[in-house]
């Protein structure tokens, strides 16, 4: 029986930019210390993180916020997550990667699981030349892009062409996503999903898997 393992991008494949601000700061130059919003690592003190989660704004409408505020601080105008991404990762987008996605993908892929992002924002945050730096996304069957697509989760219409495209039915696969809504989204179409905390990457990787039957009694 075919299945998927099918992921956001973001968080659940790199580390987050809340947890990266050290890189950033020194990528653009600012002191230690500069850029003090840390999201889900800390939300009673980001009050836009807040808004976010309670539906005030979008995901796209923090990111926007976010990367206007750091490029004031040096000076630029970053009217894009992209201007952002690229300044801040640019130099070595793969050193972002989460190896706990790495050893995921790979055991799946190992066991003939089929792989599929799906992103709303993929190419809008990090630039259209970002996927080409990253050779392990030749390794996905499928890459679905609200960038490209304009139809963003949690709309049923995204997991829906997703599943189309990989040709499976819905509990044939399992969903991983950071944001709840887009975990409520996918449940709702009866796909089988995993909220990932972005603090405890290792746990949601290692559920993801074992609702794929991929536990260590399989692989014996």
């Amino acid at each position: 029986m075919s299945r998927a393992l099918i992921l956001d991008f973001g968080g659940v494949v790199t580390r987050t930019l809340f947890e990266t601000h050290d890189l950033t700061e020194r990528a653009l130059g600012l002191p230690a210390g500069s850029l003090t919003w840390r999201g889900p690592f800390a939300p009673e003190t980001d009050e836009l993180w807040q808004a976010m989660q309670a539906g005030e704004i979008s995901e796209r409408g923090y990111w926007t916020r976010r990367a206007a505020e750091v490029g004031a601080l040096v000076g630029q105008d970053w009217r894009h997550m992209s201007d952002f991404v690229r300044a801040a990762r640019g130099a070595d987008p793969d050193a972002v990667i989460r190896p706990e996605f790495r050893a995921a993908i790979a055991r799946a892929g190992g066991a003939g699981v089929k792989l599929a992002i799906l992103s709303n924002e993929l190419d809008l945050f990090y630039g259209e030349d970002f996927r080409e730096r990253l050779p392990f996304l030749a390794d996905f069957d499928v890459v679905s892009d609200a960038t490209h697509t304009g139809i963003l989760k949690p709309d049923p219409r995204a997991y829906a062409a997703c599943l189309d495209e990989l040709g499976l039915a819905a509990d044939d696969c399992v969903f991983v996503d950071d944001q709840r809504r887009n975990v409520e989204g996918a449940r709702a179409l009866g796909i089988p999903a995993v909220h990932f905390d972005v603090a405890a990457p290792a746990a949601g990787y290692t559920q993801a898997l074992r609702m794929l039957g991929l536990t260590e009694e399989s692989d014996s």
